[in-house]
């Protein structure tokens, strides 16, 4: 576990010390668990604590072009095809939405919209998430799943309409 310097003042009365976790989970196909055809969909998530908020940076390839919807789901398993992580993460029982615009109050913890993939089959997402957390407080990641889907999110409701799940990784804390 990283120590991050300094502290954060909390009503001018105290100080607390603030740790940075980190979480990383390997994206695999879930139309091909043991990886055995050639264009098997992979990538990575690396999801970091930060001040700002928890850090995510996803890379996906051997993924059909376009976008494809991005979502942390309820439960860390990635068996049955992607469907034993469970529904979105959804901890306040809100609307599907888009995290980054739309806060807590209007989307579930687990909206991240979607990650444009190119004609190489390759893709990436960056973003930064305030009051999100890999571990250890309200709205934490480590331990469930994120899933990419096989078509667009559109923001509809219940889930943003994405279809399958093509690709799934447990996010586990690493603490690096």
């Amino acid at each position: 576990m990283k120590r991050v310097a300094g502290c954060v003042t909390i009503m001018l009365v105290g100080c607390t010390a603030v740790f940075a976790e980190s979480g990383k989970a390997t994206l695999q196909d879930t139309r091909d668990p043991l990886g055995l055809r050639a264009d098997s969909i992979s990538g990575t998530a690396t999801l970091t604590d930060t001040t700002a908020g928890v850090q995510i940076s996803v890379q996906v390839a051997n993924v059909s072009p376009g976008k494809h919807g991005l979502h942390i789901h309820q439960y860390g398993g990635c068996g049955n095809q992607g469907n034993d992580a469970g529904g979105h993460y959804n901890p306040d029982g809100v609307k599907h939405g888009y995290l980054p615009t739309d806060g807590f109050t209007g989307a579930h913890a687990g909206d991240f919209g979607n990650i444009a993939v190119g004609t190489d089959g390759t893709g990436t997402l960056e973003l930064t998430l305030p009051n999100l957390h890999v571990s250890g407080a309200q709205y934490s990641v480590g331990g469930r799943a994120i899933v990419l889907h096989d078509k667009v999110d559109d923001f509809g409701q219940p889930t943003g309409n994405a279809g399958g799940r093509i690709g799934c990784g447990t996010i586990v804390i690493t603490g690096e």
